[in-house]
């Protein structure tokens, strides 16, 4: 009986390993020069994946030798080239900690920065990847002045800033469109406090000015008219920077109107 199934088991064994691909007897084998030359073909082929599987096998296999670097950067930009950027970020931060004066190094501190920027999200959400992209961004650039990726390193951050003036303004304007005007006003303030160079900054001080008018019209009379003292010295702020906005004419009729009652 013990026999019987000795043989069924081997069988099955042979039958399993009969079946399976040449890429699957590659991957799992020992043959180094064999896995070498097939991933670099795969890579050249377009069939990253495969690259991929080839290249972290072989990163335990040439550990040490001088073919690590390469295999090393080979197996980032294979996960890289078929999207997986999160893992591609992984291997590249990886492979700078292990050789920082490799070829392939300004190659990789770049691709990573690709990954990151690849992670992060639109304003309404976290902005925890934002801060880290940029970061690293303007350390990949005081390390590579000359870089030739510094036009799209520039784009990027041009793009990440722009992303976290908006959430700042729209977290603030969000107290606006509440009609918490006395939050909204001071939230806005805080925007600028912040970032004088906010992009958003006309459409800040624009609402800064609608805040504290609507703060001071809702307001005992009592108090009506020390708040519109505040409105008005947002709308002089606002004329006084954007004396051309089509905004002007809004709170010029707002503060004419006050002008009337005080």
């Amino acid at each position: 009986m013990k026999r019987n199934l000795f043989i069924a088991a081997t069988l099955l064994l042979a039958i399993a390993f009969a079946c399976k691909s040449p890429y699957e007897l590659l991957l799992e084998g020992n043959d180094v020069e064999a896995k070498y030359a097939a991933a670099f073909e795969y890579f050249g082929e377009g069939k990253y994946s495969k690259a991929s599987q080839l290249f972290e096998s072989l990163s335990v296999m040439t550990n040490g030798t001088e073919r690590d670097d390469t295999v090393q950067y080979y197996w980032g930009l294979s996960n890289y080239r078929s999207k997986d950027y999160y893992t591609a970020e992984t291997n590249f931060e990886k492979f700078l900690e292990r050789y920082p004066r490799s070829p392939f190094a300004e190659s990789a501190s770049f691709l990573r920065l690709d990954c990151l920027y690849r992670a992060t999200l639109r304003y309404e959400l976290d902005q925890t990847p934002t801060y880290k992209c940029i970061t690293a961004i303007n350390e990949y650039l005081i390390a590579h002045p000359d870089t030739e990726y510094r036009e799209v390193c520039d784009r990027m951050l041009d793009d990440l800033n722009e992303r976290l003036d908006r959430k700042a303004y729209e977290s603030a304007y969000l107290y606006y469109k509440m009609e918490d005007y006395l939050a909204a006003r001071v939230a806005l303030r805080n925007v600028l406090k912040d970032n004088a160079d906010n992009r958003y900054r006309e459409d800040v001080l624009y609402y800064t000015a609608m805040a504290s008018y609507h703060y001071a019209d809702l307001s005992t009379r009592a108090k009506q008219k020390e708040r519109f003292l505040v409105f008005y010295d947002d709308y002089f702020n606002f004329i006084g920077e954007f004396p051309e906005s089509p905004r002007r004419a809004e709170l010029e009729r707002l503060y004419n109107k006050v002008k009337e009652k005080y």
